[in-house]
């Protein structure tokens, strides 16, 4: 049964920072993309990073110099680092795999639940 189970989101004020972290489950995670996608209230879910197995990232436009992506094959977990947090970064956060490297979520298979991250001006 597969898993992705993300933690770490909270509120915090601009220019704060948060650490997601997404722990998986249930398929071979070194073999598959993996990905952090934000949706907020009205609008519709946007890739923020992807990372390939060996760790090379892409970045969306609007989170690069501030957001990091990473991950620990050894461990099974994908993390986001998310530096100098901006109101307009408030969304849920959802971590996910797939087999295609790119940001559409339309390409990822798998997804957690979400965690909600809130930054206040």
């Amino acid at each position: 049964q597969v898993q992705l189970v993300e933690s770490g989101g909270g509120s915090v004020q601009a220019e704060g920072s948060l650490r997601l972290s997404c722990v998986a489950s249930g398929f071979t995670y070194s073999s598959y993309y993996m990905g952090w996608f934000r949706q907020a209230p009205g609008k519709g879910r946007e890739g923020v990073a992807v990372i390939d197995s060996g760790g090379e990232p892409i970045l969306a436009d609007s989170v690069k110099g501030r957001f990091t992506i990473s991950r620990d094959n050894a461990k099974n977990t994908l993390y986001l680092q998310m530096n100098n947090l901006k109101p307009e970064d408030t969304a849920m956060y959802f971590c996910a795999a797939g087999r295609v490297y790119w940001l559409r979520p339309e390409h990822f298979t798998y997804w957690g639940q979400g965690t909600q991250v809130t930054v206040s001006s």
